[in-house]
């Protein structure tokens, strides 16, 4: 593949804090010395974000995407499905900075020995109907895919590419949170994973969503994920099956694979 690592932010109407961002991530991951790309996908916002982004346009380590006005779950994915087929990595972040790319380094460093790095939010100040939302997120992946994935919805994480690309080209385009499911295919797996928590404060700019679309939101995601779970839990299997049946019918295939190994948390 072309890059070390395909990072994914999608944007909506964050003019204030978008530049700001960027420019961070950009200082970071070039100091780490990595062969990086950022795909940045502004979802349709209402407000200059566009032009915002637009001053990255020459920039080779940015790959700036407008798109019509999608949400957040769809964005994601098609950020996941270009990344994955452009890097051995992709990690996901969003863009209103409340988690700070300083602590990246914390699970890059992860990498040699495990297929998902998931940075929990440490110190997230929720409103009561938000952590029963999270709540129910993971005890939803907990119960149809299993444990191993401690904050299923995070922004904030990193997946080798060949452990992904199946998952999300399972996932149907429509789908609210595809974060969650991703997790839950991730557990199920069987790879290794880790989690590692990462210091989460208030959001600086743009607009949150409002609890009763969170709900909406929330029970859309249970459906989805429910309607879903045997197809995208298969994926990393098949491609295994897959890759196993090709290294069976050619004698040069590389040797000294280990197999996956169980999660850890």
């Amino acid at each position: 593949m072309g890059h070390d690592l395909a990072v994914v932010m999608p944007v909506y109407n964050e003019e204030a804090c978008a530049a700001q961002v960027v420019e961070s991530w950009l200082t970071v991951l070039t100091d780490l010395q990595i062969n990086f790309l950022m795909i940045v996908l502004n979802d349709g916002s209402t407000d200059a974000t566009a032009e915002t982004l637009d001053r990255f346009a020459d920039d080779t380590r940015v790959c700036i995407i407008h798109q019509a006005n999608a949400g957040h779950g769809p964005t994601i994915l098609r950020g996941y499905r270009q990344a994955a087929k452009t890097a051995d990595w992709v990690f996901q972040c969003d863009s209103d900075n409340e988690m700070s790319p300083e602590s990246f380094s914390q699970l890059w460093s992860q990498r040699t020995d495990y297929d998902a790095v998931f940075g929990y939010r440490q110190g997230r100040q929720q409103s009561r109907g938000r952590s029963l939302v999270s709540w129910c997120s993971r005890l939803t992946v907990r119960l149809l895919f299993g444990a191993g994935v401690r904050d299923v919805n995070t922004p904030y994480r990193l997946m080798r590419s060949t452990v992904l690309d199946p998952i999300v080209e399972r996932v149907p385009d429509d789908t609210f949170a595809p974060n969650i499911l991703i997790s839950g295919a991730i557990a199920h797996a069987g790879v290794p994973i880790i989690n590692i928590p990462v210091p989460c404060r208030p959001r600086q700019s743009g607009c949150s969503i409002s609890i009763w679309r969170l709900g909406k939101g929330a029970i859309r995601s249970f459906a989805q994920t429910w309607r879903c779970r045997k197809q995208v839990a298969s994926a990393i299997q098949a491609s295994q099956q897959n890759d196993t049946s090709c290294e069976h019918q050619s004698p040069t295939a590389a040797q000294g694979q280990t197999p996956n190994g169980s999660l850890s948390s």
